[in-house]
């Protein structure tokens, strides 16, 4: 019998859960490393752009990983 050799992809974005504050906020990973707070999509895509990651599909799980939430997740649940 053969295994196949299962793909996990890491996508370099990892968006982690709403945390609270105020306003309420989500930490931003890159590669592995925090590279801040994003308190909307728009300071994810920023973020992205500032490490020369063209991000063109936000529902894309090999570019971005939503943790807790997806892109229309900025509040506490």
């Amino acid at each position: 019998m053969t295994e196949a050799a299962l793909h996990i992809s890491r996508p370099r974005i990892l968006v982690l859960a709403v945390q609270p504050g105020s306003p309420p906020f989500r930490i931003v990973e890159i590669d592995g490393e925090v590279v801040g707070e994003a308190k909307t999509v728009i300071d994810v895509l920023e973020a992205a752009a500032a490490f020369g990651i063209s991000v063109h599909d936000l529902d894309d799980p090999d570019v971005v990983r939503w943790v807790g939430g997806d892109k229309f997740t900025w509040t506490v649940h």
